[in-house]
């Protein structure tokens, strides 16, 4: 909900290690310290040096976005800028920016989830270049949920309202900062997207671990979750449509949980729940579920493909293995029982790009009927 309310180039912190905005900045914090910056406006902060990643490119064919978060790490062991070993670790992100250049027309929702990855990289924050239009999207929703949000009676009204005349004020002059043509950087990582062929997940139980699906393909598949911040709602529409032309019960214990209850309800009204109940698929409630490893658990020792942020070990369960990898992967390895080859992999991803334009929808609710109508009816009440 917090990246529902954000302006461009603001900065901004929060008490959980993935408070990390895909607009602006943001530097997760301690609870004393989130609260000092509540109470006062500021914080005091020493200004790290960048890491900067540059893609450049065209996605391949089956390649997904957690593909390119994992690219990430698994370039920076190429460059010896990322070790996996714990004696002598090397970790050029560490307490640094990562900033990423190159995607310009991702979606926010999209940017989220490289952001939100920059927790595992130990980065002190994380900012994307974004183009004008996907950031006037974006806001243009966020407006009318922020007002819908009003008609049900949320508060604070007047720090809604607040928000929304901000967010109509950046639409009228849209600017947005961007890094100085000679800015120097602690490290630059290039990727050409081109070069990215096949899936990338991390092994377990490490996500520093980055290797491609053909080093690990074969290997059993007991459980599959996908859910957590990582993910979004066309995520379990993908893999609701596999498992919808799989046709069958699963062999594997799948679990989904989507991360907000207005997935759940989008979801629940297109027909994707019943799916997943046919599948033998259990349904959590929307939130963290297993990521936060302290609620539901996988078996001991079993091996996982998962979603979640991070695959520490005794995370999702005891003695567990868990890979993380993209939701769409995880769907395969849930209708096969083991991680698939990249050919295997490939003939799922071409029935997914079938119909990729209706299954990667977002919320934006500003095209949302049952948003906009109520949206319509309210009234600001205030100059704010």
């Amino acid at each position: 909900m917090l990246n529902r309310m954000l302006l461009p180039d603001t900065v901004g912190t929060g008490g959980d290690s993935h408070t990390r905005f895909p607009l602006g900045i943001s530097f997760p914090a301690g609870s004393g310290l989130v609260a000092f910056a509540a109470a006062t406006g500021v914080m005091p902060l020493d200004m790290p040096e960048s890491v900067l990643v540059r893609f450049k490119g065209e996605m391949q064919p089956g390649i997904t976005l957690r593909d390119l978060v994992h690219a990430i790490p698994y370039y920076a062991i190429q460059q010896g800028l990322l070790t996996v070993e714990k004696a002598g670790k090397i970790n050029a992100f560490s307490g640094r920016i990562l900033e990423i250049e190159g995607l310009n027309n991702l979606t926010v929702e999209q940017a989220f989830e490289l952001s939100d990855a920059s927790a595992e990289r130990s980065a002190a924050g994380c900012t994307i270049k974004l183009s004008p239009e996907s950031i006037a999207e974006y806001l243009q929703s966020n407006i009318v949920m922020l007002k819908w949000m009003i008609s049900e009676g949320y508060g604070d009204r007047r720090t809604i309202e607040r928000r929304i005349a901000g967010m109509e004020a950046w639409l009228a002059n849209p600017e947005l900062m961007e890094a100085d043509a000679d800015a120097e950087y602690a490290e630059v990582i290039e990727i050409d997207l081109a070069d990215v062929k096949e899936p990338i997940l991390c092994a377990p139980n490490d996500p520093d671990d980055a290797r491609l699906l053909s080093d690990v393909a074969g290997d059993k598949v007991d459980e599959v979750f996908i859910g957590s911040c990582m993910t979004n709602i066309g995520h379990f529409r993908a893999a609701g449509k596999l498992l919808d032309k799989f046709g069958g019960s699963l062999s594997t214990r799948m679990w989904v949980a989507p991360p907000t209850k207005m997935d759940r309800d989008q979801l629940t009204e297109e027909g994707y729940y019943g799916i997943y109940g046919r599948a033998g698929v259990r349904i959590e409630t929307p939130g963290c579920s297993l990521c936060m490893g302290n609620q539901a658990r996988v078996a001991d020792k079993a091996t996982v493909l998962s979603t979640s942020t991070r695959n520490f070990p005794n995370r999702l369960g005891t003695g567990a293995n868990v890979y993380l990898s993209s939701a769409e992967l995880a769907a395969v390895g849930a209708i096969l029982g083991r991680i698939p080859s990249v050919e295997e992999y490939q003939e799922y991803a071409k029935q997914i790009n079938a119909t990729a334009a209706d299954t990667y929808r977002y919320l934006n609710f500003h095209l949302m009927g049952q948003y906009t109508k109520k949206a319509e009816e309210v009234i600001i009440q205030q100059a704010v």
